[in-house]
């Protein structure tokens, strides 16, 4: 069995072919893919500064989301030099037509936690208060 991580991940297969709905949930469903549109939507960053943005999320996880987000070309990344160079990942042309339905979340996100009784405020680090730009 070869444990070595295959060379990226193929995007997600849309489960309902012609739907736009389930278009969209395969490019940017899951727990994390819209929370890391977000944060890359306020620049680029390389791997650890978005594992430490999403604190829970494991490096597998991340790695996984990343792959899966460049199969979809929303997201590129760009090596910086030989390894162990920091990889450096960014939004493209494609993925900022996106950032509407992320703010979009994000927003009726604020409404809701504030619906919500008993929701705590999140850790400075995960926070997601601040609108794109």
């Amino acid at each position: 069995m070869d444990k070595k991580a295959p060379p990226g991940n193929p995007s997600r297969p849309n489960p309902l072919p012609g739907c736009p709905m389930a278009a969209a949930f395969a490019a940017i469903g899951g727990k994390w893919k819209l929370t890391l549109l977000y944060w890359l939507a306020h620049g680029e960053t390389h791997f650890a500064g978005l594992r430490r943005r999403a604190a829970p999320i494991t490096p597998k996880v991340l790695a996984e989301q990343l792959r899966e987000l460049e199969a979809d070309g929303l997201v590129e990344r760009a090596e910086t030099g030989p390894v162990p160079a920091p990889v450096l990942y960014r939004l493209t042309p494609y993925g900022v037509t996106v950032l509407p339905v992320v703010e979009g979340v994000r927003v009726w996100g604020e409404t809701h936690l504030r619906r919500s009784p008993g929701e705590a405020s999140p850790a400075v680090p995960m926070s997601c208060a601040d609108r794109i730009a």
